[in-house]
């Protein structure tokens, strides 16, 4: 089987998480400068056997899109020219950066590494394809 790859996009970072080859669990991959996400996502597909790409959407609480999706639609847009045999779904990714930060509390990460933003943006990843599967 393929992996799923977890896409956080964010203006500056993207936070990335990929499934084991069974799809049975997700890890945190790494965290990207977003300029360099296509970049990356090309060399990355080119190793790995990659059968979908999840990306979060970002949504209010009243389910309407969030201000930061109008910065997401342009990416997809490329990230479906560029990948055009992976398809793509989205995941509503409300709270994963709250939740990933509890997360890094509870591993007992210190002060100091839990403002290290590129993991929290690669533990939200993680979050968001852990949804994904839960939901399939």
């Amino acid at each position: 089987m393929a992996r799923i790859l977890a896409i956080d996009y964010g203006m500056k970072r993207t936070g990335l998480a990929v499934t084991d080859e069974l799809q049975i669990i997700a890890s945190g991959l790494t965290t990207v400068n977003t300029t360099e996400l296509l970049v990356f996502l090309k060399d990355y597909t080119s190793k790995e056997l990659v059968e979908l790409f999840v990306v979060g959407e970002p949504k209010q609480m009243d389910n309407t899109a969030s201000e930061s999706e109008v910065l997401i639609a342009p990416f997809l847009k490329k990230l479906e020219t560029q990948f055009p045999n992976i398809p793509i779904k989205r995941v509503d990714e409300r709270f994963t950066s709250k939740m990933a930060f509890q997360t890094m509390i509870d591993s007992g990460l210190k002060k100091n590494q839990r403002k290290n933003k590129a993991l929290v943006d690669e533990i939200s990843a993680t979050l968001i394809l852990q949804s994904y599967l839960y939901s399939k």
